[in-house]
């Protein structure tokens, strides 16, 4: 079984998850992304938060929140995301670039209506049991 490492970004506002909408895959996904080689997840998710919502976060913005194991949705069968998620409030409005179409925040009912990504659907369980979101 191939490993996929990955990190996502988590952003919560009004009790609602931040998700992006990728044009590639058609489907909502935290922001974030593959971890290169030689890469650490925090510097992953700084630039990928760069490259798709045109913000630059500081390692001291992101606060390690949970590790999340599923299966890759897009990707090949067999392929298992490892994905760390770090939590962050931003500071300014992120815009879609990039492979990212559209940003909305989702309760879980709103997230249950599009096409489900079982790491998405992990995470969201999570943060609703701790009462983080809707």
């Amino acid at each position: 079984m191939k490993q996929l490492a990955t990190s996502g970004l988590v952003v919560i506002k009004d009790r609602k998850l931040l998700l992006t909408f990728s044009k590639n895959k058609k489907a909502w996904y935290l922001a974030g992304g593959k971890v290169d080689p030689g890469e650490s997840p925090v510097n992953a998710l700084i630039r990928e938060t760069l490259e798709e919502l045109n913000i630059w976060l500081r390692p001291v913005d992101l606060a390690f929140y949970a590790h999340i194991t599923a299966p890759a949705f897009g990707e090949s069968p067999g392929v298992i995301m490892e994905q760390d998620c770090y939590r962050c409030d931003l500071a300014v409005a992120p815009q879609a670039q990039g492979e990212i179409q559209k940003i909305s925040y989702f309760s879980t009912e709103m997230y249950k209506m599009e096409t489900p990504v079982p790491g998405v659907i992990l995470l969201m369980e999570k943060l609703k049991t701790e009462g983080l979101i809707d």
